[in-house]
């Protein structure tokens, strides 16, 4: 082959550029990143403020039992649904308004909480649930104007936990999302499958929408029991690829909704912790989906005696085992979802409550993201319903 005079010149000096680069690179000491890194979002918490909901009556409702928040960012509003079976009044969620400030050092703060509306949740008849047909905790907001709720289900009633989409303005329910049979404790005797009492669906999260129109935009919704199926008590095991015991392991739910009927897509085994020193009990009380790509937060709540504790998760999708064909995690050996602290309530200076929601809420004044935790307050004198804001 010739070369022509400009490739004659043209080559030589690409070979030299080639080989300075390399050279470069070579003497370079790039970061080293670990698996770990890889799997999770570089994410951090910041407390900005603490404040308390003053007890009182709103519309012949007794204002309290708040267990699950979701912020609606086109009106600028929250919605907190009571877990309130119908024994203080029908089952319901208030639109509440919260109203930030800065303090003199130009902290972010709650200035104060506004109830603005309360809405009533209705069967597909129009009627008001009677006590023991509905034991809501869950709600999770989705654009432009639906609203969705999880119950736990009532066990001692056989009464099933389940997730509904319900009309924003109305409450009145408007379809239901499967749920397998295995989620439906067993009728008589000995319960041997199932949610237990008042442990089931607690939390309910909706992804990140996509930039397509919202009406139409496919998401997921994430769900999880608040403690392991009664056929999944005592599951600790080996996950695979460990050597160590894992945590009781709950079940956690990932529902695809579109154009058709929802669609359960997948269900991951969600290990749980232990709990702190002093504590008799530690369970899952809510989700936050932060993205489309299977990153959450969740959020663990214990109770002993030294009072209540609290501790924020994140929490990927990637590399779980789908156990949708597992009837028990007993002595399975599964891949769980994987998880990293983000933040132990516990180290905050305050006396925490019984936190129980968690949501996305406005922009800080300085453009940063804001989230929000409530407490359910059980309807008790003696406790509160306690605001936490945090920089996200």
């Amino acid at each position: 082959m010739v070369l022509h005079r400009r490739q004659q010149l043209f080559f030589p000096w690409l070979f030299a550029l080639v080989l300075a680069l390399f050279t470069l690179l070579a003497g370079c000491s790039l970061p080293t990143i670990s698996a770990q890194e890889r799997l999770f979002l570089d994410i951090s918490l910041e407390f900005l403020d603490d404040y308390t909901l003053p007890k009182q009556r709103y519309e012949g409702t007794l204002v309290g039992g708040l267990s699950g928040i979701t912020y609606d960012r086109q009106s600028d509003r929250f919605y907190a649904l009571s877990d309130d079976q119908g024994i203080y009044a029908p089952a319901r969620f208030y639109t509440l308004k919260l109203n930030l400030d800065t303090n003199e050092l130009g902290t972010p703060e709650i200035k104060n909480i506004q109830i603005e509306d309360v809405t009533l949740l209705a069967d597909a008849d129009g009627q008001t649930y009677s006590n023991g047909e509905i034991n809501p905790e869950g709600i999770a907001w989705a654009a432009p104007d639906k609203l969705y709720i999880s119950s736990e289900g009532v066990t001692d009633k056989n009464v099933a936990p389940f997730i509904s989409e319900v009309d924003l303005e109305t409450g009145r329910w408007q379809r239901s999302l499967p749920v397998p049979d295995r989620y439906i404790a067993n009728a008589s005797g000995e319960q041997r499958q199932g949610v237990q009492e008042n442990l089931g669906f607690e939390s309910l999260t909706i992804n990140p929408r996509g930039f397509g129109d919202a009406t139409v935009d496919p998401y997921n919704l994430f769900t999880a029991t608040e403690a392991p199926l009664a056929q999944d008590r005592n599951s600790a095991g080996l996950d695979s690829g460990s050597d160590s015991p894992q945590p009781a392991r709950n079940r956690f739910l990932q529902y695809l909704i579109g154009d058709g009927p929802p669609l359960l897509l997948a269900e991951y085994a969600y290990p749980l912790d232990i709990g702190g020193r002093w504590s008799i009990i530690n369970s899952l009380t809510e989700l936050l989906a932060l993205d489309r790509g299977g990153h959450l937060l969740s959020l663990e709540r214990s109770f002993g005696l030294v009072g209540y504790g609290a501790k924020i998760f994140q929490v990927t999708t990637a590399g779980a085992t789908d156990t949708t064909s597992i009837a028990s995690l007993q002595n399975n050996n599964v891949q769980s979802l994987r998880k990293q602290l983000e933040l132990d309530l516990g180290n905050l200076g305050i006396t925490l409550d019984n936190l129980e929601g968690m949501t996305i809420g406005p922009r800080l004044a300085d453009g940063t993201q804001s989230l929000i935790l409530v407490s359910d307050d059980n309807f008790n004198d003696d406790q509160a319903t306690q605001f936490l804001l945090f920089r996200l």
